[in-house]
């Protein structure tokens, strides 16, 4: 018998929609049932790397009157320490405050220990914010980065997060990934009834927009890889339906809404093709659905459960959970018609798989001595590292540089979403303002 992931029995209402299917699947797909949560969410950074890298963001020069909230500086230093790969300066140690190169006097900043140094201004013009901003390495005295880059005043949280991604990428030589979003489910009380909300937010959980309401739960939140579409799964109508939902014009589409379960769907890399688990010829299984004609093509055919699919970095692989081996691991078919190859043997439960944009790894819900981790294994290797030190983990979800990992996890009794350096090193948290939040989906980058 599998327990629940919270470790509680799912409702009978929605053990009978998904029809008969194994308690430990029903604990995968509808693990947001007991879920308590309003929709702002918090920053709460928790600890660096080790290795952090110190680098100092003056606060930038400013003309005009500039939008009200946090200060442009603010925002590219909190992006940095967030990543849990940099150490930043508080301005009030800073011993100069230059806006140009030419202002710059590297022994202050040698003195401060400081490796790299991020200087910049602003200029409001009309309704327009125009920025000047440059990186320079203090050790070898040379400007690594110099820009401009310009906004309307409504997105000045755009323009600071597209500054952060640009300095982080001329530090680190990978794109930053501060300009993408997050989705994720809440669950409030409203009347002494519950009201889920999918939502999305900027990665630090400013700009929550609620995207969809609803009585019943909604689970699975997957973006497109154009970043502008999300497919959930939504109980709305008394059974599992797959939606794909169009953010700009909030039109809905339900994709799936076959007899029996439907759920966990993953959109395929070139966004044609979803991934998703049905159960309309009596077991649950992985297809294939071609969104523009809704052809079906059938993955997986055992007498086993096999859901959670999820592709690989090739848009051709696909890896899944399946309870063949005896208990629920991960599992990769190469290709349409292959036979699937076990991936975890670290454990007698692994699942739900979240692959590397690189193909290097694969990351899923780890559970060793009765807690929940996540854990990823090296796919050329073989080698299973256990990334989190929390007791109930799940829903990871993998940056789209690779970097860093949401996950949801406990804290204090309440459900947060936690984000990871890939490495395991902690990073930050994002608890609801009250309550629970959980499914954590990262965007893709949208260039």
């Amino acid at each position: 018998m599998f327990l629940d992931m919270n470790d509680r029995p799912c409702s009978r209402s929605l053990k009978a929609a998904i029809s008969g299917a194994k308690r430990w699947l029903a604990a995968l797909v509808l693990s947001l049932a007991s879920l308590h949560a309003q929709a702002e969410l918090m920053i709460t950074i928790s600890e660096g790397v080790e290795s952090a890298i110190p680098v100092a963001v003056v606060p930038f020069k400013e003309t005009g009157v500039m939008p009200e909230g946090e200060r442009f500086s603010d925002i590219v230093r909190s992006d940095l320490t967030m990543s849990g790969e940099f150490s930043t300066l508080s301005p009030a140690k800073m011993l100069s405050l230059p806006s140009r190169g030419d202002d710059v006097y590297y022994r202050d900043w040698r003195l401060l220990g400081q490796r790299y140094l991020v200087i910049g201004e602003v200029t409001r013009v009309g309704d327009r914010l125009n920025t000047r901003f440059e990186v320079f390495d203090v050790a070898s005295q040379e400007r690594i980065l110099g820009e401009t880059a310009g906004a309307p005043v409504s997105s000045a949280r755009s323009l600071a997060h597209y500054i952060s991604d640009k300095v982080y990428e001329a530090i680190t030589g990978v794109p930053g990934a501060f300009s993408t979003r997050l989705a994720y489910v809440t669950l409030q009380s409203d009347n002494g009834q519950p009201l889920y909300k999918l939502q999305v937010s900027d990665v630090d959980g400013k700009r929550a927009r609620v995207r969809l309401e609803s009585r019943e739960p909604i689970l699975s939140p997957a973006w497109s890889p154009d970043g502008r579409k999300l497919a959930y799964v939504s109980f709305e109508t008394g059974k599992p339906v797959v939606y794909i939902h169009e953010l700009a014009s909030g039109q809905r589409t339900a994709i799936a809404d076959f007899p029996g379960l439907n759920s966990a769907p993953a959109w395929s890399p070139d966004g044609r093709s979803l991934l998703l688990t049905l159960s309309k010829d009596g077991n649950a299984e992985i297809y294939k659905m071609d969104i523009a004609s809704r052809s079906l093509t059938r993955l997986t055919t055992h007498w086993s459960i096999d859901t959670e699919g999820s592709w690989g970095a090739d848009g051709r692989g696909v890896f899944f959970t399946s309870d063949r081996s005896g208990g629920p691991q991960i599992y990769y078919m190469e290709r349409e018609g292959t036979e699937p190859r076990r991936i975890t043997f670290g454990s007698r439960y692994n699942a739900r798989p979240r692959p590397s944009d690189d193909g290097a790894y694969v990351y899923y819900v780890h559970q060793r001595e009765g807690a929940f981790h996540i854990a990823r294994t090296n796919l050329e290797s073989g080698e299973e590292t256990v990334l989190t030190r929390t007791l109930l983990d799940e829903s990871p979800s993998v940056s789209p540089n690779g970097r860093m990992l949401i996950y949801a996890t406990k804290q204090n009794g309440r459900s947060v979403l936690t984000v990871i350096t890939s490495e395991g090193g902690s990073s930050y948290t994002l608890p609801a303002s009250e309550g629970d939040v959980r499914e954590p989906a990262w965007s893709p980058i949208v260039r």
